[in-house]
C-alpha cells in the first residue's frame, strides 16, 4: 500500500475521532493538520452529525414508511465515507499484514491485488426474498414481512456486534469500530445522442467496518459516485441526469441469530394463511427468523425509494441487490429495460435412428431451385447431389432420400435409376428444405451411431429483461 493511501485512510480516520493505524499520529504531517481535524470535528458535532442528501431521503421514507409501526430506526449518522476509489481496497487488509481474517471472510494480498474469500459461497436462493408489506404489490414467489418485522430488523441490521465493525486497516494496531458506506450511482437510462440524456439512480451501500471488502467488490463494478455530502454529488440538484429514484443496502449477517417470537411475528394459531405458508409465524419461542439462514428483505413503494437488508455477506447477493434495485428504477422510470432482453433461436433435433426416408419435404422445394438461386456457391456432381464450395462439410441431396447406417449410404431416385453416395461422419447432409441429418455417437453408448435430424424451422425462445440471474442464458443451453 503506497504511503498517500494510508494517510488519506488515517486522515479520514481521524475526522471521526477513530483510532488510527498504528504510529499515523507521531508524524510532522498528522501534527500539522491536528488542529484543523479537531475543529472540523467540533462543526460536525455542533451540527449532529446531519445526513448527506441520499441519506435523508432515505430516513424521510422510513420515518414516514414505518410510522404506524411505532418504531423510528435511524440509518447511522457517523459512517467511514469512501469518497475516493481504491479506499475500500486498502481498508480491507491490515496496514501492515497481507492477511485478515474474521468469522465472515478471508482477504489476502496478492502480488496482482486483493483475493476476498467470504465464509458463504452460495448459490440457491430459495427462500432467499423477502417483501415487507404496505408498498408495491409482493409476487407470490416472494415472502410477505410486517411491517413492524421490517422495522425491527432494521433497528438490529444497524446495532452490529462490535466484532463485525473492526476495520481491517486497523486490526493489527489500534482496532478502530464504525459503519463504513459508499454511495453508487448506476446507470439506469443510457445516453442517445439526439433522444435522451444518460439517467443513473443512487444507491447507498452501508456496512459494518468488518465487511468492507464488500464495498470494494461492488464498487469495482459499479464505480464510485464520489462523496455524498458534497452538492455536486447531490443527484436532486441535477434532475436531468437523475432517475428521482434512491437505494439502500445495509449489510447484516449477524440477522440469522434473531427469533422469530423477538422480531414480533405471530403465533401459527394467530396467523394468516400466507404467513403460515411463508413461515412468518412460529410455535416454539426459539425458532429462528427464516430458519437462521441467509436472506435479504426489502420495503419500497412508487415513491421511488427502496431499502434492502441483507443478512449475508456473499459478494453474489450484493452485486445483484444492486441490479435489482436498477430494474426497481427501471421499472418506476419506464420506456427502458434493466440489463438486456436475451434468448435463442432453437432448431428442434430429433434421433433418427439407423435408417430415415425423408419424405416430408414439400414439393416446392427441389434441389434445381437451390442450385438455381445460388448458382455459384455449389458443385453439381454426377450423381445428382452438390457439395458446398464455402463449406466442404456441407453436402447437398435431393429430397426424398434414404440415409441408412446399415448400408453407410445416401441414397435417392435419380434420372437413371438409384443413386448413391457413402455417408460420412465428417459431412452434414441438407435436403432443398434445409432440413439437416448427420452422424452422432450415442452418448449412452459411444460405440453406437445414429442418425440425427434437425429442422429447418426454427422456434425463438425470447426472455425479457431481467436481473443477473433471470435465466437468459439457460436457454440457448441443450436440454441435456
Amino acid at each position: 500500500m503506497s504511503t498517500s493511501v494510508a494517510s488519506a485512510i488515517n486522515l479520514r480516520l481521524a475526522l471521526l475521532d477513530l483510532p488510527m493505524a498504528e504510529s499515523a499520529e507521531e508524524t510532522a504531517g498528522a501534527r500539522l493538520v491536528a488542529p484543523i481535524i479537531a475543529r472540523q470535528r467540533e462543526m460536525s458535532r455542533r451540527l449532529e452529525y446531519r445526513l448527506c442528501a441520499t441519506d435523508l431521503r432515505i430516513q424521510t421514507f422510513l420515518d414516514d414508511y414505518l410510522a404506524e409501526t411505532g418504531l423510528a430506526p435511524q440509518l447511522p449518522n457517523r459512517t467511514l465515507v469512501l469518497d475516493a476509489p481504491g479506499l475500500a481496497r486498502s481498508l480491507s487488509l491490515p496496514s501492515k499484514s497481507d492477511k485478515f481474517t474474521s468469522p465472515l471472510l478471508s482477504s489476502y494480498r496478492l502480488l496482482n491485488g486483493v483475493l476476498h474469500n467470504p465464509a458463504n459461497d452460495r448459490r440457491t436462493t430459495a427462500g432467499v426474498f423477502h417483501v415487507a408489506e404496505g408498498g408495491l404489490p409482493i409476487p407470490d414467489d416472494k415472502l410477505a414481512v410486517p411491517k413492524g418485522v421490517f422495522a425491527r430488523l432494521l433497528e438490529r441490521a444497524i446495532t452490529a456486534p462490535a466484532d463485525s465493525m473492526v476495520l481491517p486497516f486497523t486490526s493489527d494496531s489500534h482496532p478502530a469500530e464504525c459503519f463504513a458506506s459508499l454511495l453508487l450511482r448506476p446507470l439506469v437510462v443510457p445516453g442517445v445522442h439526439g433522444f435522451t440524456r444518460e439517467k443513473r439512480m443512487e444507491v447507498r451501500f452501508i456496512v459494518p467496518g468488518g465487511l468492507v471488502a464488500n464495498l470494494d467488490f461492488v464498487e469495482s463494478i459499479f464505480g464510485n459516485g464520489g462523496d455524498p455530502y458534497l452538492p455536486e454529488n447531490d443527484a436532486s440538484l441535477d434532475p436531468e441526469t437523475w432517475t428521482g429514484t434512491t437505494g439502500c443496502v445495509i449489510l447484516a449477517p449477524h440477522l440469522t441469530s434473531a427469533t422469530k417470537k423477538e422480531l414480533g411475528l405471530p403465533h401459527v394459531d394467530q396467523a394468516t394463511e400466507r404467513q403460515r405458508r411463508d413461515g412468518m409465524c412460529w410455535s416454539d419461542p426459539t425458532e429462528k427468523y427464516n430458519g437462521g439462514q441467509a436472506f435479504k428483505v426489502c420495503a419500497r413503494d412508487e415513491r421511488g425509494v427502496i431499502v434492502t437488508l441483507i443478512a449475508d455477506n456473499y459478494f453474489g447477493y450484493c452485486k445483484k441487490e444492486v441490479k435489482t434495485q436498477i430494474s426497481y428504477s427501471a421499472n418506476l422510470v419506464g420506456c427502458v429495460e434493466e440489463e438486456h432482453s436475451g434468448g435463442a433461436l432453437v432448431f428442434p433435433s430429433y434421433d433418427l435412428g439407423q435408417e430415415f426416408i425423408n419424405d416430408f419435404t414439400s414439393r416446392e422445394h427441389t434441389l434445381a431451385e437451390v442450385l438455381y438461386r445460388d448458382r455459384d456457391r455449389f458443385d453439381l456432381q454426377p450423381e445428382g447431389h452438390a457439395l458446398d464450395r464455402q463449406q466442404s462439410h456441407i453436402v447437398l441431396v435431393p429430397a426424398d432420400a434414404t440415409y441408412s447406417l446399415r448400408t453407410m449410404s445416401v441414397s435417392w431416385a435419380g434420372a437413371h435409376g438409384r443413386q448413391s453416395i457413402p455417408i460420412r461422419s465428417d459431412k452434414v447432409y441438407l435436403g432443398p428444405d434445409g432440413y439437416r441429418v448427420h452422424m452422432s455417437q450415442r452418448l449412452a453408448d459411444r460405440t453406437q451411431w445414429s442418425l440425427i435430424g434437425t429442422s429447418p424451422h426454427s422456434t425463438s425462445c425470447h426472455k425479457p429483461s431481467t436481473v443477473s440471474g433471470g435465466g437468459k442464458s439457460e436457454i440457448s443451453k441443450a436440454i441435456s
